[in-house]
């Protein structure tokens, strides 16, 4: 464990070539503008509403001002240790010191960064180490957890760091078990790295931490005995204070059982051994990896075991989950990114955008982040550096594309297409984050009814002058068809998701290379169509005023009514141009056309695209325009992926043209060498 820790991975001021350090620079910046945009975030707010828990403690209403017990009011969360540390900055003016814990608290973040890339288990290839830091700092940036102590003005950050520090950066035992005492001091469940020192041989390190937290706990029930009364034994070591336990923002078992219903001594009890267990196969589990030269991963095994079993893991104190990105999961590098993206996804984005708002899923949406905890403190099978597998995994199935005639040009295409069927799990994250991120975009994209309006009698004007405007003809024969109304409602409602889905769903099982191709064509169509909704807002016939247009899906509008487009806040109804109504239904006729090996079944697949368009110009939700601007945006979709992937046919290893269907090595012969700078 000793050499392990004091292991350097590569020598990050190597250059291993103009293309990292193009790469290496990039992310420097991108660091450098995330950490200028977390900075105006926060200064650019009023007072009141930015640092609010600092406010809370060091402002001049706030605790620490204030005579008497500090939790009382109920305001502070922290040990009383951390109410000693914090005391002298009361003096300090209050602008001057949100600016100054601002830049404090990135300049920690940067720290945490740089250690943690020191700290990847070896061997690591010169360009990884290269990269590392500015990747690991910036991955740090836009995570909830740093996100949330910097806009909250927490002090989650410092003990993270000191234990990284502890771990990586200082010499013998006696410090190192100093700083794990202070850390713990400051967050009692971090005293469990205490046990890890001792499991790992360190124990005199052990010992100094533990010495070293009760110092620190004494000193403050000293200084403040009423405080530490209050806070050790009336709150049992903090659980209670702040928001109530059971809310969302208590990522802990306790918080968990308490959201699931169980309260009293059933819950107590069932938290006492859930989290004894926990303890117990995260302990073995990190003791383990330190042993076999991966210390990062022990250190966050060790984290999230922590996390779980604290009463309390708000939002600000889970950067150890973040730091188990560093496991590898998987033999197969096919699989080898699937662990550290939900990692990443999960401590990135809020859980209603990782997954749906569906019943079933509720318990794991809100309980994601500690889900992904107890999954690396106890389940997730790491690998060991001794597995043949660690450096080299079994390599993807690739194949060469047809010849075409922009194969000449330099990266492209710049990436490999590949035969093997994609993870499942990292595909429906990135579905689902892909399209929640398109639901925010669309949400976003308006400019207001007047313009949405001002545009609309553009559309129809032009449709007028092309004698194209048959809308409100369709509108009005199709009300008066009770029947032929109720399809196209049904339709209009039904089938936009349905057959798209059901297309990538059929493929993904029995077309995994065209899987690839087409779910890139449609997702590029997509970010496409959000230009069109930014750019140019566009009201439907259903809510232009004055034309005598009938709502047939929605029901009556009230044009007249000024506060009209509050329903904007459930959906952007202004996000008309293009229709990806028809783009997506245009998108199944043209895979179904392609792949369908039946020729009923192309005749079948074109007549959704035909359906689709009637049904959105008859219910008044479209122009006739709408359309076209969703096929254009369909077809630049199919040209992208073009471009950036090859042609959708294969080649064979013979240079003969593959049957599309077949899909796999099994089938399709061995893999071939890839063209020159096809690859990434």
């Amino acid at each position: 464990m000793t050499d392990a820790e004091r292991s350097v991975r590569g020598n990050v001021a190597v250059d291993p070539g103009a293309r990292a350090a193009t790469a290496r620079a990039v992310l420097w910046l991108l660091v450098a503008a995330l950490a200028v945009r977390q900075i105006a975030v926060v200064l650019r707010r009023p007072p009141g509403e930015r640092l609010t828990d600092l406010e809370t403690w060091t402002g001049a209403t706030g605790v620490l001002h204030m005579a008497g017990s500090l939790y009382d009011p109920g305001r502070f969360t922290g040990t009383p240790f951390a109410g000693l540390v914090l005391k002298p900055l009361t003096v300090s003016a209050e602008e001057a010191l949100g600016v100054v814990w601002t830049f404090g608290s990135l300049l920690l973040v940067v720290a945490l960064g740089f250690v943690a890339a020191r700290a990847l288990p070896a061997p690591v290839s010169r360009r990884t180490a290269f990269l590392a830091a500015p990747f690991a700092i910036t991955l740090l940036m836009v995570s909830l957890p740093v996100r949330n102590t910097l806009f909250l003005g927490q002090t989650s950050i410092l003990p993270v760091l000191l234990v990284l520090l502890a771990c990586f950066v200082a010499r013998g035992e006696r410090l190192p078990g100093v700083l794990t005492g202070i850390a713990a001091a400051l967050q009692p469940a971090v005293l469990i790295f205490a046990v890890l020192f001792w499991f790992t041989g360190r124990r005199r390190a052990a010992v100094t931490g533990g010495a070293t937290f009760a110092l620190c706990t004494a000193l403050a029930w000293a200084v403040m005995p009423h405080d530490s009364w209050a806070y050790w034994v009336h709150h049992l070591a903090g659980a209670g204070l702040g928001e109530r336990p059971d809310s969302l923002a208590n990522q802990s078992l306790h918080g968990a059982l308490l959201r699931f219903g169980l309260q009293g001594p059933l819950e107590i009890v069932l938290f006492l051994v859930l989290a004894a267990a926990v303890t117990f196969l995260g302990l073995r589990r990190a003791v383990g990896y330190a042993r076999d030269g991966q210390l990062l991963l022990a250190v966050a095994v060790t984290g999230c075991v922590a996390v779980a079993v604290s009463p309390t893991a708000w939002q600000h104190q889970l950067l150890w989950v973040l730091l188990a990105v560093v496991g590898r999961v998987g033999t197969k590098a096919s699989d080898r990114l699937v662990w550290p993206a939900v990692v990443v996804l999960v401590l990135t984005l809020p859980g209603k955008m990782l997954l749906p708002n569906v019943g079933v899923l509720l318990p794991v949406r809100d309980n994601v982040l500690l889900v992904v905890a107890l999954g690396a403190a106890c389940a997730a099978p790491f690998l060991s550096r001794t597995s043949p597998h660690w450096q080299r995994p079994i390599p993807t199935d690739h194949a060469r594309p047809v010849g075409w005639r922009l194969a000449w040009v330099p990266l492209l295409p710049f990436w490999r297409r590949v035969l093997s069927r994609p993870n499942l799990l990292l595909e429906l994250l990135l579905i689902r984050v892909v399209y929640s991120a398109y639901a925010q975009v669309r949400l976003a994209a308006t400019a207001g009814r007047p313009t949405a309006e001002a545009h609309g009698r553009q559309v129809h004007a032009a449709e007028q002058w092309l004698h194209i405007d048959i809308e409100h003809w369709a509108n009005h024969a199709v009300v008066g068809i009770p029947w032929l109304r109720d399809f196209f409602d049904y339709y209009y409602s039904t089938f936009h998701f349905i057959v798209p889905l059901t297309i990538l769903g059929v493929l993904y099982v029995r077309r995994p290379s065209d899987y690839r191709w087409v779910r890139s064509s449609i997702g590029f169509a997509t970010i496409l169509a959000l230009f069109g909704f930014w750019l140019y807002p566009l009201a439907p016939p259903r809510l232009m005023p004055g034309l005598g247009f009938i709502d047939t899906v929605h029901g009556a509008q009230d044009l007249d009514s000024p506060d009209f487009g509050a329903l904007t806040a459930v959906t952007n109804q202004y996000a008309a141009m293009p229709s990806l109504h028809f783009g997506w239904s245009l998108w199944c006729g043209v895979v179904i056309l392609l792949l369908a090996p039946k020729a009923w079944m192309k005749a079948l697949g074109l007549l959704h695209p035909l359906f689709t368009v009637s049904a959105i110009v008859a219910t008044g939700n479209h122009w006739v325009l709408d359309a076209v601007g969703g096929a254009a945006v369909v077809a630049a979709g199919f040209g992208l992926t073009y471009v950036l992937c090859g042609p959708r046919r294969l080649g064979s290893a013979a240079g003969t043209p593959e049957r599309p269907g077949r899909d796999t090595p099994h089938n399709a012969g061995a893999p071939v060498p890839e063209p020159a700078g096809s690859k990434v």
